[in-house]
């Protein structure tokens, strides 16, 4: 499980935020925090959380302060920023300290699933170790191949996509939404999603397996066309 540290001076906001990650499988909740000092003390006292959703506009301090004296004290916690700061010093110096995405409010459910599931691929392929060939690294920093996966609706993940695709492109046959959910660490749901975004794209050819009884199960194969 990736523990999050949800931190915005609106407390509604946060119970809001807080609940949107619960919803996303994978993930929970390691604490909520208001200010800037709060937020220092939470991650202190608690087990350090891997992932510390941040707001910019905080009573005491900014948010960036926060990830600054993070950084000088030591924790190399993962930022994600979610804030209505849009100006561009404030995103340049952002991704400046090493913030990893930075979602602007307001933002639905779907948009902030969107960058869990990014995050969680990223932690996925910095896990395996080794060494990265160059589509490793792409997937890595979110730039995929030109093309491989084009028009994603809003709400979808690049980098899971990715991950979905890759899974079809080696497997030997056909695999069911379950068995690609085992072989990138996906929930089943999330697979499933993909799995047919891939199909309406034409990249990923639908078949039905038949057994005793009941509904058909469904397989799905990378397209030869694609």
């Amino acid at each position: 499980m990736i523990d999050v540290l949800v931190v915005d001076d609106d407390t509604r906001v946060a119970r809001v935020n807080a609940a949107y990650v619960e919803r996303v499988p994978g993930f929970r909740i390691a604490g909520q925090a208001h200010s800037a000092a709060e937020a220092l003390l939470r991650i202190e006292e608690l087990p350090h959380p891997d992932l510390v959703l941040l707001d910019h506009h905080l009573p005491d301090e900014s948010g960036l302060a926060v990830v600054q004296e993070m950084r000088r004290r030591g924790h190399q916690i993962d930022v994600i920023m979610v804030t209505a700061a849009r100006d561009l010093a404030t995103v340049r110096t952002a991704l400046r300290q090493g913030v990893l995405h930075y979602l602007v409010k307001p933002f639905s459910y779907a948009g902030l699933r969107d960058k869990l599931e990014a995050y969680a691929d990223l932690r996925r392929a910095l896990d395996r170790g080794g060494t990265a060939e160059q589509t490793d690294v792409d997937l890595i920093f979110g730039t995929l191949a030109a093309g491989a996966v084009p028009d994603l609706p809003t709400g979808h993940s690049p980098a899971t996509a990715e991950l979905v695709r890759r899974a079809l492109l080696n497997a030997e046959g056909s695999l069911s939404a379950q068995e690609v959910a085992a072989e990138t660490g996906l929930s089943r749901q999330t697979a499933q999603r993909y799995l047919k975004l891939l199909e309406r794209s034409g990249q990923a050819c639908l078949t039905l397996r038949y057994g005793d009884a009941g509904r058909p199960e469904h397989r799905y194969v990378w397209s030869t066309r694609a």
